[in-house]
């Protein structure tokens, strides 16, 4: 898979970063694709893939665990998934606009909480998402 970091993610309010290296997933083909392809290795520290819009992913084809974190419209964590297995479906959540795919365990490293405000920091030549 290629990954294009395009970006980054910022929790402001555990003060730490869950990813240096954050890509877009903004279109229909780049959210149908997500990290199908991707090995662990491809998709390590500092990785994350941002896609919105977005209520719920799977992790279908996937050969890895993840964790997902479900943003609303503000980018406050209304959900978390630490660790989800691959070949499993997370729940949908409708509170979310927008999904941060994360390598397994960076929810624990980072504390990262229900509630907490995360930034999201796009380079100037990133598609930006219009609402």
């Amino acid at each position: 898979m290629a990954f294009f970091p395009q970006g980054q993610a910022f929790n402001q309010t555990r003060r730490v970063y869950l990813a240096t290296q954050l890509a877009l997933a903004d279109s229909h083909w780049t959210r149908l694709r997500g990290l199908l392809g991707a090995s662990a290795s491809d998709f390590g520290n500092g990785c994350g893939l941002w896609i919105l819009p977005c209520h719920g992913v799977h992790t279908l084809a996937m050969r890895f665990p993840i964790d997902v974190v479900y943003l609303d419209r503000e980018n406050m964590v209304v959900h978390i998934e630490r660790e989800l297995q691959p070949w499993r479906f997370a729940p949908v959540r409708m509170k979310a606009a927008s999904v941060l795919e994360l390598p397994c365990q960076k929810v624990g490293e980072t504390g990262t909480a229900l509630g907490d405000k995360i930034e999201i920091t796009l380079k100037k030549d990133a598609r930006v998402p219009t609402a």
